[in-house]
């Protein structure tokens, strides 16, 4: 099998997609793994809740790169960026390792209501909370586990509509999310948590904000995004950082609130 060598010598991937292939972009690829820029509202694989649907990441992503390939974590449906598929069970098993082990590091962007502190952490344990049919038989009785995230504030902007009634303005924070651990929704709970919840989020987030995002912006995604993934090549062991680009809504929003200049991405600097 040949070698698409989608990153630099550095280990950095091109995070500006240069192939679509069967409707997914891939961000990099080799003989272990391929990385794909998932869109927001794309489920990772089939699942009982959404009978429905006919599109699924893991199955696009098989079907483009002409093998089987393994999840190694997940990204809810709403999110976008990077997701990462090993293209073996001995290489799924490491990279969920690594994983588990904490040595991936994962930074997300997300555009959340108000204004954040410049910087923070958030140690925070998250009750289990069940998907109905999903965890049909899982232990409702399990402990909070542990749930810990830093975030970092990039940029910040203060709009001239009451979209809520205690206040005549509007205000919003595009903040770097880094968690240390994986939880289900973590980021969206933890922002939720710190009545700071990420803009277009339907299951934790302000409805009202949502609503005007959707009105004055067309912008109908949560606006949480996977921008990069670092970790060490689970065969070479070289360092490898995966970066995915964003998409137009998040272009339109960034654009409009003059936030692009506050993002950069490593390979920018090559």
């Amino acid at each position: 099998m040949s070698t698409d060598s989608r990153h630099t010598e550095s280990g950095i991937a091109d995070p500006i997609t240069d192939r679509i292939d069967n409707g997914i972009a891939i961000i990099f690829e080799d003989d272990h793994l391929v990385a794909i820029n998932k869109e927001a509202g794309l489920l990772v694989h089939r699942s009982w809740l959404d009978k429905g649907e006919t599109r699924f990441a893991m199955q696009l992503t098989r079907d483009a790169v002409g093998c089987h390939v393994f999840p190694v974590h997940r990204l809810d449906r709403p999110t976008s960026g990077v997701l990462l598929f090993a293209k073996s069970s001995a290489v799924a098993r490491s990279l969920t390792e690594a994983f588990t082990e904490h040595r991936v590091t994962k930074q997300y962007l997300a555009v959340v209501r108000g204004f954040m502190p410049e910087r923070g952490t958030l140690d925070y344990a998250l009750s289990f909370q069940p998907d109905g049919i999903a965890d049909k038989f899982a232990d409702l009785d399990k402990p909070p586990q542990e749930a810990v995230t830093h975030w970092q504030s990039l940029a910040q902007i203060e709009l001239p509509y009451a979209v809520s009634k205690k206040h005549d303005t509007s205000r919003y924070s595009l903040v770097r999310l880094t968690p240390e651990t994986g939880r289900k929704h973590q980021l969206r709970r933890h922002m939720a948590h710190l009545f700071h919840p990420i803009v277009g989020d339907t299951s934790h987030g302000d409805g009202r904000h949502n609503k005007f995002f959707r009105t004055q912006y067309n912008c109908a995604r949560m606006l949480l995004h996977a921008q990069s993934l670092a970790l060490s090549h689970p065969v070479t062991g070289l360092p490898l950082l995966l970066e995915a680009g964003l998409d137009s809504q998040w272009q339109r929003i960034m654009a409009e609130f003059e936030w692009s200049s506050s993002v950069s991405f490593a390979a920018d600097n090559l």
